[in-house]
């Protein structure tokens, strides 16, 4: 790729961007869109206060206001509003501005004047970004001990920043479940395989008893988990019914100004149709009614129990403990919170959760396999010198001036994003099904299984099929091979990154901001079924699962070409700028917090961002070795094992503070509440809030159901 074609890709990009942006900061400001630039605050109930209520100019001018009010937010306010694993995301950017300023002094500094004049003699042709990267370095030049110098001071820099992090998020860890210590799933245990009582043949009566033998002293009651498919079924048939005489009701309010002469008669079809439902949906609550009452006398139990305890610590050393000799029976976890259950999944057999793993990797690598195919060909369309001699008939593009800097610079890093965008989803799809108890478990599944994919196909496939589609075997027919290989392919792919970056940054960071498919339907819907005057708010959850692993692939890219190819970092920077800005918007008016891990995602993203720096060493190993510097190359392995020495100490010393709930901090939250005098919990809430939702009492007529008792509780005995 030559420097047009970067400079094609960036104006476009910014360009788009700027667009964008613009209407994003218009559309804000109108009255309208509301119940998508402010979903969360109109769920929680908050009133939107716009300057104009009434049609004006001043509505429909530009407006920056969000971006100094995002910087105004403090984590303090992110954390109250919106729990640690939202902090964690926002965090996770600033850790890319912090890592990547670094960079970009170190690599625009020292880096780039060395490599520009690496060569001895005039370098062939300056029309190429190779000269700004390593590759301009002749073969055994003492130049090269600057980049190993850099890769050494980069590689300890990113270490510290890690290290920091996680120590920081520790502590806020720490002090969230303090703060949060009054919930549910405090005092609460998941069991799992859960044998038959002998004498009652029950597992309920299993659960008690076995409960009560152990642990007399601080258990209290549990709560079942029901076969409730049959169920599920009924309401789901309810809901739509209920759906359906809801948009009746609105439909008149909707069209009074649009069809005055038609008004009568439409109302009077509607108030037709609307009886009919309400007598459907109060056929569909007694048949729910009777359902549920069977489910509990028959007691269709499932082998799974949520068991409350009188104290944090009685639950955490239940949870943490084998209960029994045989390891496969009475399987204890601390329960999630009860809004993360996922009540979907409770009814696997434990025993066959591994077939069901086997399943999913499966799956996952047929995508991956799949994926190959569109990756290569955007490579192909990159390459555009190799694709004119394969394709004589692409040389058409260059009649028109200018296009073919577009169709090389800008269309690879717009068809591979647009590939891209679906795998999030499919893969939180594939993360359903190997039954995980939570909804955050699945997510977090589906963050690992998103970003591997990434590396594999957006980084590594890139890479190879892009720069060694004649050899594309090598690497895998010599693996030994594989650091030089690997090197020799990066260091000539640092231009597509560069606008795949400016293309995942600009476009897409501006694009997540303006919502163009919650617009696009809410104008379909405005002018065909009619929402009526008001609007519900088009809420969904922050997507973990898609913010993580994206932004993950970036640090890695940026962290592999710090050192080759230092003219990338600055576009770094601006990626993880905007990104900041755009998810502090999005995490205070958009996206709703629909369950608190306290910080849990943040030992995976330290785990991406180490590979990132393992992959960053491993490739300098190799581009050592391609230029004749074995000396270099062997003195950077101390680095490389350095860094997985840091990893397992980081593993031992903070992983498990991650994954378990300590004694000691159960023991002192135990200790504030005597202080305060708060002893006293309310068990009965603590059984209603894993009481499953299908077993609550209907009523989809009335608005109050949702604040009834459960219909079946668990006895505290």
């Amino acid at each position: 790729m030559n420097p047009h074609s970067l400079f094609a890709s960036a104006a476009i990009n910014i360009g788009l961007a700027l667009v964008t942006l613009t209407l994003f900061s218009i559309f804000k400001k109108q009255p309208s869109f509301a119940p998508i630039y402010y979903a969360r605050r109109l769920s929680n109930g908050q009133q939107i206060h716009f300057h104009d209520q009434t049609f004006s100019f001043r509505r429909f001018l530009p407006s920056v206001s969000w971006i100094p009010r995002a910087f105004r937010v403090t984590e303090d306010e992110i954390l109250d509003s919106s729990g640690l694993d939202a902090l964690v995301i926002i965090r996770l950017f600033k850790f890319g501005i912090k890592f990547f300023v670094v960079c970009s002094l170190v690599g625009l500094v020292v880096l780039l004047p060395v490599n520009y004049n690496g060569q001895d003699v005039p370098y062939q042709s300056y029309h190429s970004l190779d000269s700004f990267t390593i590759s301009n370095i002749t073969p055994g030049s003492n130049r090269l001990w600057v980049h190993f110098s850099c890769l050494w001071i980069l590689s300890f820099y990113g270490l510290y920043l890690l290290h920091q992090e996680y120590d920081e998020i520790l502590v806020k860890r720490i002090q969230q479940l303090q703060k949060i210590r009054h919930r549910p799933d405090q005092f609460t245990i998941l069991v799992r395989e859960i044998p038959i009582c002998s004498e009652h043949k029950a597992r309920g009566c299993s659960v008690d008893h076995f409960f009560s033998k152990h642990y007399p002293y601080s258990y209290h009651s549990y709560q079942m988990v029901y076969k409730e498919k049959d169920l599920e079924v009924l309401l789901s048939q309810a809901e739509s019914i209920a759906r359906k005489i809801e948009d009746l009701r609105e439909r008149p309010t909707a069209n009074k100004h649009k069809r005055e002469t038609l008004l009568l008669d439409g109302s009077r079809e509607d108030a037709v149709k609307i009886s009919l439902h309400e007598d459907s949906l109060q056929v569909f609550c007694e048949k729910i009614r009777q359902l549920q009452h069977e489910i509990v006398i028959k007691q269709k139990e499932l082998p799974v129990a949520f068991v409350i305890f009188k104290s944090r610590y009685g639950a955490a050393l239940a949870a943490q403990s084998q209960q029994h000799s045989h390891p496969l029976l009475w399987i204890t976890e601390m329960a999630p919170e009860p809004r993360d259950v996922s009540w979907r999944t409770s009814a696997i057999p434990y025993r066959i959760l591994p077939l069901y793993k086997i399943g999913v990797v499966l799956a996952a690598s047929l995508l991956t396999i799949f994926f190959a195919i569109p990756v290569t060909a955007v490579q192909g369309i990159a390459k555009y010198e190799k694709l004119k001699k394969w394709f004589p008939p692409v040389m058409a593009v260059e009649l028109i001036p200018g296009l073919s800097s577009v169709v090389t610079g800008y269309l690879p890093s717009v068809i591979l994003k647009g590939f891209i965008y679906i795998v999030p989803f499919a893969m939180f799809g594939m993360a359903k099904l190997p039954g995980c108890i939570s909804k955050s478990k699945e997510e977090i599944k589906a963050c690992n299984m998103v970003f591997y994919f990434l590396v594999g196909n957006v980084f590594f496939l890139s890479v190879l099929s892009g720069s060694l589609l004649d050899e594309i075997g090598e690497s895998f027919s010599h693996p030994k091979h594989f650091p030089s290989h690997l090197a020799s392919a990066v260091s000539a792919q640092a231009d597509f990154f560069m606008t795949y970056i400016l293309t995942d940054g600009l476009s897409g960071f501006s694009l997540e901001i303006l919502l163009p498919g919650l617009l696009f339907w809410d104008v379909i819907k405005s002018h065909t079924v009619g929402r009526g005057t008001g609007k519900d708010p088009y809420l969904y959850s922050l997507p973990y699962f898609r913010i993580i692993p994206m932004v993950s692939l970036s640090v890695l890219i940026g962290s592999v070409y710090a050192v080759v190819a230092p003219l990338l970092l600055p576009f770094l920077i601006g990626y993880f700028c905007l990104g900041y800005l755009v998810f502090i918007n999005q995490i205070q008016d958009v996206y709703a917090i629909v369950y608190e891990t306290c910080g849990q995602y943040w030992p995976y993203i330290h785990h991406y961002i180490l590979v990132a720096i393992v992959l960053m060493q491993i490739t300098m190993i190799g581009l050592f070795g391609l230029k004749s510097m074995p000396a270099a190359s062997i003195s950077t392995i101390p680095l490389l094992l350095l860094t997985l020495m840091f990893n397992e100490y980081c593993k031992k010393r903070f992983l498990p503070t991650f994954h378990h709930y300590s004694i000691q901090n159960a023991v002192e939250h135990d200790e504030l509440d005597a202080k305060s005098s708060q002893t006293e919990v309310n068990y009965e809430d603590v059984i209603n809030a894993y009481c499953s939702p299908c077993l609550r009492p209907v009523n989809f007529l009335t608005s109050e159901s949702s604040s009834t008792q459960p219909l079946v509780c668990s006895s505290s005995l």
